[in-house]
């Protein structure tokens, strides 16, 4: 079995962790609580292929934000941008703006509700096959020796 370390990111307040706990609860959490950083496993089927998933739920305080560059420094890795709360009539980000900047850096975008569970699933399996896609693309590439020198 597969398993895949996915990551979570975003300001404080937009759903991360009612998105998780949606996805590995089937619960939408009503009050917000805050995280610092919490470690989430699920067994799933994506395409055919049972895989486990290894989710981060990561803190969106700006306090944390050293925290969050720290996950993304790595450079090119697999992402898709999540437009969360499309339940909502007033969104605090035009949709039109979540699809230019999806386009702009190449990535997938998926509109979800953690309340209403819409999308959320396609999230995480979105991801899951980006990875994948990456994993294909850069499979032949040979990789540097990764090593650590004490003096």
């Amino acid at each position: 079995m597969t398993e895949y370390k996915l990551v979570v990111v975003g300001d404080g307040g937009v759903g991360k962790s009612a998105l998780t706990i949606q996805l590995i609860q089937n619960h939408f959490v009503e009050e917000y609580d805050p995280t610092i950083e919490d470690s989430y496993r699920k067994q799933v089927v994506i395409d055919g292929e049972t895989c486990l998933l290894d989710i981060l739920d990561t803190a969106g305080q700006e306090e944390y934000s050293a925290m969050r560059d720290q996950y993304m420094r790595t450079g090119e890795v697999p992402m898709v941008l999540v437009g969360n709360k499309c339940d909502l009539a007033q969104r605090a980000v035009d949709g039109r703006t979540v699809a230019d900047a999806a386009r702009a850096y190449g990535i997938p975008m998926v509109d979800t509700s953690a309340k209403t569970r819409m999308g959320v699933d396609d999230a995480f399996y979105t991801l899951v096959r980006e990875i994948r896609r990456h994993r294909e693309r850069n499979r032949d590439v040979p990789r540097k020796k990764k090593k650590c020198l004490i003096l």
